[in-house]
């Protein structure tokens, strides 16, 4: 038996909680990448104006992918040499904190620091988002 079920002594197989098959994995792979690009196209304004400055290593020489597929999930930008993901969060997030918890947690377990931002604080505060995403990196030790 494969994938979904572990063998259990005497000789009963159990199904196991939480495992998807490796087919489950694929398919939500296959999604977030698809995910990912659509949200590529329609970035929200905040995102387009964070993603100004950390595109093509502007901010202190670290290379920043945005909207990355990783896992079931699309990171807004992430700087894999430091493990760094970064968020930014619009008014829905306030309503979603349980599901943006549980992404938070799964992305932690995959050694990944997760820092959020509201879109209106790189609006109107861009320098100050910027020293602290620069302070988050120079703490985090290179993956």
């Amino acid at each position: 038996m494969g994938g979904k079920y572990k063998k259990r002594v005497g000789g009963k197989y159990k199904k196991r909680v939480g495992v998807h098959s490796d087919n489950d994995r694929r398919y939500a792979l296959v999604m977030s990448i698809k995910n990912a690009k659509q949200l590529r196209k329609n970035p929200t304004e905040a995102e387009k104006k964070l993603w100004h400055v950390l595109r093509q290593r502007q901010l202190n020489g670290h290379y920043f992918r945005r909207q990355a597929a990783i896992g079931p999930y699309v990171a807004d930008f992430v700087c894999f040499k430091k493990g760094l993901i970064i968020e930014v969060d619009g008014g829905q997030h306030a309503q979603n904190k349980e599901h943006d918890e549980k992404r938070t947690q799964w992305l932690q377990g995959e050694g990944f620091k997760v820092i959020r931002l509201w879109n209106n604080d790189v609006l109107e505060n861009l320098d100050g988002v910027l020293r602290s995403i620069c302070a988050v990196l120079k703490e985090s030790p290179p993956s």
